[in-house]
């Protein structure tokens, strides 16, 4: 396990997670922290889906967006922010599931850029299954720009 240079991360990305709008909009929760991972979800609703059902592949990419650079994150010194650089998702199944989880994890912390993967899971009758899978790039900034 990588050790966190900041020891506050767990607070600091639960705060930051309460902090954004788009989270609150898609109902996401949080599920866990640790250092170099994050898991997120999201409950399926009618209002998140695209014409045929699924829940939009929008939804699925911010959550597991989020999850990575919240993964990330954990492994910064204090006082830091971070920004995608880049991801490349591939979707492997429709979004069909009751609930949706997100898990990003650190590949390689560095001290401007972190390199992420993370997946997608769509849960049915407690089953998971695969249904996205993204590789991201995540900046740290020096500062967090404050709203």
């Amino acid at each position: 396990m990588t050790e966190p240079a900041n020891p506050n991360y767990a607070t600091e990305v639960t705060r930051d997670f309460a902090r954004q709008g788009i989270m609150q909009n898609l109902g996401a929760y949080l599920i866990s922290v640790t250092p170099g991972q994050v898991e997120m979800g999201v409950d399926f609703r009618h209002d998140l889906t695209q014409q045929h059902g699924y829940l939009h592949a929008g939804v699925i990419t911010t959550i597991v967006d989020s999850a990575c650079g919240f993964a990330a994150y954990t492994l910064m010194p204090p006082g830091s922010g971070v920004l995608t650089v880049e991801y490349k998702v591939n979707f492997m199944a429709p979004a069909r599931g009751e609930k949706f989880i997100a898990v990003g994890r650190v590949v390689k912390a560095g001290k401007t850029l972190s390199v992420c993967n993370g997946e997608v899971f769509a849960v049915q009758n407690g089953e998971r299954k695969v249904i996205a899978v993204i590789q991201t790039t995540m900046m740290r900034m020096a500062e967090k720009a404050e709203s």
